[in-house]
């Protein structure tokens, strides 16, 4: 996918976020904290990653300037409508920065930290790339504690199945 017009990507990317973020209420206020393993991330610190990394990485980069991320522990924010809302603040942040991008400035270079020259458009890309991956991870993580979750476009793969031509 090639991205050359900055409004239609936002478009996209908002209705990318909004997938992710219907989870958000699936999440029980007492597993926020909680992981499969000690030192992996928990379901908080997913939440937390996706604000920051986006805000703090991505679009710091595509400015051409060099990223700011740091970590993603509840020192940004601890309970559940704390974290939504942190999410919430750095998503509003990242957005105007990247509503401030021309379609020109899709084209231009941006350092990534592994200090790697990419055009921006291919940056942006691969954000929308690790929102589907820490996406994937939460779906899972809320398997793992067997709750159900909301297709992710309307049908699950069982309903898929069923409606399809034998």
């Amino acid at each position: 996918m090639k991205i050359d017009d900055i409004h239609e990507f936002i478009d996209y990317y908002i209705k990318i976020k909004k997938r992710t973020q219907r989870l958000f209420d699936y999440i029980p206020d007492d597993k926020l904290e909680w992981t499969y393993r000690e030192g992996a991330f928990t379901i908080g610190d997913q939440i937390r990653h996706l604000a920051n990394i986006e805000r703090f990485m991505y679009a710091e980069t595509v400015q051409r300037k060099k990223s700011k991320y740091a970590v993603c522990g509840i020192t940004y924010a601890t309970g559940l409508s704390n974290v939504i809302d942190y999410y919430n603040r750095k998503r509003f942040e990242s957005l105007q920065i990247f509503e401030s991008l021309s379609n020109e400035d899709l084209f231009k270079k941006c350092t990534t930290p592994a200090n790697i020259d990419i055009t921006i458009w291919k940056w942006l890309r691969a954000m929308v790339e690790h929102e589907v991956h820490h996406r994937a991870q939460l779906y899972m993580y809320l398997s793992l504690l067997e709750i159900k979750t909301p297709p992710l476009f309307g049908l699950s793969s069982e309903e898929v199945s069923m409606k399809s031509e034998k």
